[in-house]
């Protein structure tokens, strides 16, 4: 990790370097070459989004695998999307040669249970229900440590996450605290795991996540006029060095553009940044993140054989299960047409 985090040079002009091919994936680079021709194309988003409503959008799945029944309403919708991230994720591990990597992602849930559980846990809830049981820990063996307060009984990431979540609740009983600091716990795992890897392609994946992931704080922490400390909310390991960004909140929306004109992000600063003074809403800086985060992933195309076009099918696919609940969630609730189409990647 060290190496990783001290290397600030960007020798690349739009995307990070995806690595070499691997010829032991040949059987299953194809299969999701495959399965890539099949994701919904962007004319068909668009139809769901211009759709006269909830029903109309749930309509437009009806020739592909997130069928709906627009009469079960939301949670018919979520019952799809669920079972399809199942699918794709299972899909996932089947693929994957090294179980160290289907770990490292599978840990994604773990992570995200850690959140919930942590809130509950210093606003003296029960541990309660609602954890995925698609990481490494299960479900039920989390909620049982969270009762008994074992944390020495979880994985080492894991454990050190919750640590970090409830001393960053306690230094100023900032519930939103916890999330920056297991946001910063789970970053630093994933630069020290890609190290370990020896991956260039996760590496410059993790890099990638990071700096969009500061650039969404930056402009959320400009919009809300926030003044907790950049060094607590901010994570490390990016390509785009921490102090950037706290220069980045120092000043108005307008010189954002300027101070990252020499990096990858440009597009994604100064038109997050423009939307987000004209309309007080980070809407676009999503949407310009997730479309970098998507051209990286598929600049795996490049790869005949190996671990890369797996790994970006996953994200890649679950992107899309997170767009067609979006727009599907917006149809729903009557949100205007044109701030979708701000969102939607």
């Amino acid at each position: 990790m060290p190496a990783i985090k001290a290397d600030r040079i960007i020798d690349y002009h739009t995307y990070p370097p995806v690595g070499e091919d691997d010829w032991r994936y040949v059987f299953q680079t194809a299969q999701v070459r495959t399965l890539e021709m099949h994701l919904l194309s962007r004319a068909m988003l668009l139809d769901m989004v211009n759709a006269d409503g909830f029903e109309s959008a749930a309509a437009a799945l009806s020739s592909t695998e997130y069928v709906v029944a627009a009469a079960g309403g939301l949670a018919a919708v979520e019952d799809v999307l669920s079972a399809r991230r199942t699918a794709v994720r299972e899909l996932f591990a089947e693929l994957m040669l090294d179980e160290r990597v289907t770990d490292l992602f599978r840990s994604r849930a773990d992570y995200a249970n850690a959140r919930l559980a942590v809130r509950r846990l210093v606003t003296d809830q029960a541990p309660g229900e609602g954890y995925s049981d698609e990481g490494n820990v299960p479900a039920e063996t989390l909620r049982q440590v969270f009762a008994e307060q074992s944390f020495s009984l979880l994985p080492g990431y894991l454990s050190e996450a919750v640590d970090e979540g409830v001393l960053g609740y306690y230094q100023g009983k900032d519930i939103r605290q916890i999330d920056y600091a297991i946001d910063r716990a789970q970053n630093d795992y994933y630069l020290e795991r890609a190290h370990e890897l020896g991956s260039v392609f996760l590496a410059g994946l993790f890099r990638v996540q990071a700096d969009l992931l500061n650039i969404r704080t930056m402009l959320r922490l400009k919009l809300t006029e926030s003044h907790v400390r950049a060094r607590d909310v901010l994570v490390d390991g990016g390509f785009i060095e921490v102090e950037r960004f706290e220069r980045g909140l120092e000043g108005g929306f307008e010189g954002l553009g300027s101070l990252f004109g020499a990096t990858p992000y440009q597009r994604a600063v100064e038109a997050g940044a423009a939307y987000a003074a004209s309309e007080k809403s980070f809407l676009k800086a999503e949407q310009e993140c997730d479309a970098y985060l998507m051209g990286f992933l598929k600049s795996t195309s490049m790869i005949t054989a190996g671990p890369q076009p797996i790994i970006a099918y996953l994200l890649m696919k679950e992107h899309e299960i997170r767009t067609v609940r979006l727009i599907l969630t917006a149809k729903k609730s009557g949100l205007d047409t044109r701030l979708i189409l701000d969102r939607v990647a």
